[in-house]
């Protein structure tokens, strides 16, 4: 029964996330309103947080190259990454590497919150797999560089490894790549 329900439930999302899709796909997407409550919220743009999320844990709708779509149930566990049907599985598998690798080896959510770096911002790990509080925390992160560097690129490089470097450039570049296809604008400000 509760099988039939998950995939019943994950048909309705895929079909909604298929409309949604259509309905933006004009070259400027409008973020789902999740992204824009939290993003306004922390006073960043909805479209920042909403091409981090394409990046941190954006997965292809049924398969199709067409529709990228940000996944809630997502964890990057010492470098390699999940995908879970329900939060629950997710749950029971974060609390399972972080006991195993480490909090720090562990990344959660839409926004692929380091649970070590950013536990306290949680009441308790799984919290992180709430759509809503992860969102939340990255958009606050998101702020938080961008007071430190005054530019939404640097910004996301310095969300995905603050320490700057060869990782953080290349994140950049991809992020800004996500940022061009949300906003519709080809080129932006710093990435020619």
């Amino acid at each position: 029964m509760a099988a039939s329900m998950t995939a019943a439930w994950l048909s309705r999302l895929a079909g909604a996330a298929a409309l949604w899709f259509l309905l933006t796909a004009q070259g400027n997407e409008l973020p789902p309103p999740a992204y824009q409550l939290a993003a306004y919220s922390a006073g960043i743009p909805s479209e920042v947080l909403y091409s981090v999320a394409l990046q941190e844990s954006g997965t292809y709708l049924r398969g199709r190259k067409r529709i990228l779509v940000p996944w809630p149930w997502t964890l990057n566990v010492a470098g390699a990454g999940y995908r879970f049907a329900t939060r629950d599985d997710a749950c029971r598998a974060l609390l399972i590497a972080v006991a195993t690798v480490g909090p720090k080896k562990v990344d959660s959510g839409l926004g692929q919150v380091n649970i070590g770096w950013n536990g306290q911002r949680f009441s308790e790990p799984c919290e992180s797999l709430n759509p809503y509080t992860n969102l939340r925390v990255a958009s606050q992160l998101l702020a938080e560089h961008y007071a430190a560097t005054g530019d939404w690129i640097a910004a996301a490089g310095r969300y995905h490894h603050p320490a700057g470097g060869p990782a953080a450039a290349r994140y950049r570049k991809l992020f800004a790549e996500h940022l061009s296809r949300v906003t519709g604008i080809t080129q932006l400000a710093g990435n020619p």
